[in-house]
Formats: C-alpha cells, structure tokens, sequence
C-alpha cells in the first residue's frame, strides 16, 4: 500500500468514527521523516480513544501495524506512526497548544474531500 493509499485509509476511518478537523498535510518536501501528518481531533477524550482504537483495529486488519505509538494513556495527544504516514489525534485543547497545523504550514495541504472521494 502507497503511503497516499495508507493516508486515504486513515481519513476514511476517522472521517467515519465523526473525528473533527481532519487535516492532512503532505510534508515529504521538507522532511525526510514521513510522507504525510494526518491529524485530527475530538472535544471528548473518551471519543480520542475510540479514534485510536479505530484507527489501529481497521489498519491491522490490512496488515498494518503502527511502528510506534504514544500518548494511549492521557489521550490528549496519540500519535501513531505508520513510517511514511503519522496519524496525530488531539483532544481539542492540546491540539489548539502544540498547533501543529501552524508548525507544519509548509507543508502542502490535501482536501480530504477529494481523499474521501
């Protein structure tokens, strides 16, 4: 699976479970750490965890496994990273504190109606 097709998934899966603010940024022009940021978030971190949950059952059942996860137990910030896709889940507050929409303006937004498309 194509690192485009990996983020297509992600987007779909959270755009199903009603995640918020879905943005996806393709940054592999000013890093060499990944292809794409999908972030995303929710005011309710009961439902942060359900994306998490979501996000990682519907991805093992394509045979892709996170390389690495953070961030499961306070579930403010959950990071999982797919190697060329890392999926950022926020609670609301704490993704209005790191702003990473801003950190990482640079990099080349994607419409996720056209990834849902």
């Amino acid at each position: 699976m194509t690192s485009l097709e990996k983020t297509r998934q992600v987007v779909k899966i959270l755009d199903d479970k009603k995640a918020e603010n879905i943005k996806v940024l393709k940054i592999d022009n000013i890093t060499v750490m990944t292809d794409y940021f999908v972030i995303a978030s929710s005011d309710n971190t009961t439902h942060v965890k359900a994306l998490v949950e979501e996000v990682e059952f519907k991805m093992k059942e394509q045979g892709i496994t996170p390389l690495r996860s953070e961030g499961h137990q306070s579930a403010s910030w959950v990071i999982l990273d797919y190697g060329d896709v890392i999926v950022h889940i926020f609670h609301e507050e704490a993704r209005e504190y790191y702003d990473l929409d801003r950190l990482w303006a640079a990099g080349e937004e994607l419409s996720t109606a056209e990834l849902l498309g």
